[in-house]
């Protein structure tokens, strides 16, 4: 009887699963459970660990974290103590910097609504994955569904950033969370149903990747504003605006989400708001555009003490955020994907990220 021919191509999906988890499991061991973990996946993916988009930024190895990209110059932000004989992080002290500890939460992260290689901490605002180690994404929804209005929330990096992906995006209740459990990938924008900003600085959507901003690691704050009123879905780093991610999002649904592949590897949700577009609304977005060199708008506006209060506590976020986007690199990996930033005089004081929405503001207004 003749001996049927093996599957070249399914043999090696197999045996490179195996090594994954193999390794996985024994860089867990010698991590002893106290340091952060090295990341399980090395430099593989669900591609059979060819790299994708060879023109892109160069890749850095996956079990080191990003440093030198934090919102504050914490100590204990500024570099992470790695050691490569347990190739392992050690654990370093919360820093606080940049937190609103009595602000209102609109939402936090979904218990119900999450990967199971997720835990949920600090009423549910900080979100924990892989806690021993890691052999596949962990993903997780916030608990409100962002429909009409305004929407802004900041993500804190309260962990060693480093792995095959740690994401910051949206995406629908048709994202499925757990698909990828056991696969490393940047799971964000594989689909239409999401999008996803990486921690390498490229921009996820339907598969395809763009050069959107630089990296961010430990200590990083990103912030999301999601416009549902002209479509419009805009990223910032350490409280300065990156760009414009997409734009046309009218009449979609969608869900903050975060996803990651790392082990021990943690985000925690420090600010999050919505607010009606209303005529307020636009006047204090307009306010900020007029003065965007200072760090709070209401300081330096002659109102009474009591108007000052209630701006500061319905939308003092969009008289905090900073318009003015940092340079990023404009090389794109697809046709397909939105330029984050651009400038017509190449000066850095040109704000992309306000001039769609201040353009459609001025058309409604004739129109009223």
């Amino acid at each position: 009887m003749a001996r049927r021919p093996r599957n070249n191509r399914a043999w090696h999906f197999v045996l490179s699963g195996v090594q994954r988890d193999t390794d996985a499991r024994a860089v867990a061991l010698t991590s002893g459970g106290e340091g952060w973990g090295y990341d399980s996946d090395g430099q593989h993916s669900d591609s059979d660990s060819e790299p994708e988009f060879p023109s892109l930024l160069p890749a850095i190895p996956s079990a080191v974290p990003v440093t030198g990209e934090s919102y504050c110059d914490c100590e204990n932000q500024s570099e992470t103590p790695y050691c490569p004989s347990l190739h392992s992080f050690h654990r370093v002290k919360d820093c606080q910097c940049g937190e609103e500890d009595d602000s209102d939460f609109d939402w936090v992260w979904d218990d119900m609504s999450k990967s199971t290689a997720t835990i949920l901490s600090c009423d549910n605002r900080k979100v924990s994955f892989h806690m021993e180690y890691s052999c596949g994404t962990a993903a997780i929804r916030g608990t409100k569904l962002l429909t009409d209005g305004q929407h802004f929330w900041e993500i804190k990096m309260t962990s060693p950033v480093y792995g095959t992906d740690m994401m910051v995006g949206i995406g629908t209740s048709d994202v499925d969370l757990d698909k990828y459990r056991h696969t490393f990938c940047s799971l964000l924008g594989r689909d239409e149903d999401s999008w996803g900003l990486s921690y390498t600085g490229l921009l996820h959507h339907k598969g395809d990747k763009t050069n959107f901003s630089s990296r961010f690691g430990q200590g990083s704050i990103i912030g999301v504003h999601l416009d549902t009123w002209h479509g419009m879905l805009t990223f910032f780093k350490n409280r300065k605006c990156i760009g414009v991610a997409a734009t046309k999002l009218h009449n979609k649904k969608f869900f903050p989400m975060v996803c990651s592949t790392a082990a021990k590897s943690s985000m925690k949700v420090i600010r999050s708001c919505s607010s009606h577009t209303s005529l307020q609304y636009l006047c204090c977005v307009r306010l900020r555009q007029l003065l965007p060199n200072y760090m709070d708008t209401l300081e330096v506006l002659p109102l009474p003490p009591g108007l000052k209060q209630v701006l500061s506590n319905k939308l003092g976020w969009v008289l905090n955020m900073n318009c003015s986007p940092v340079k990023p690199l404009l090389t794109k990996s697809s046709t397909s994907m939105p330029i984050p930033v651009t400038t017509s005089s190449g000066s850095d004081s040109d704000s992309s990220c306000s001039s769609d929405a201040e353009r459609c503001q001025r058309k409604r207004c004739r129109r009223t």
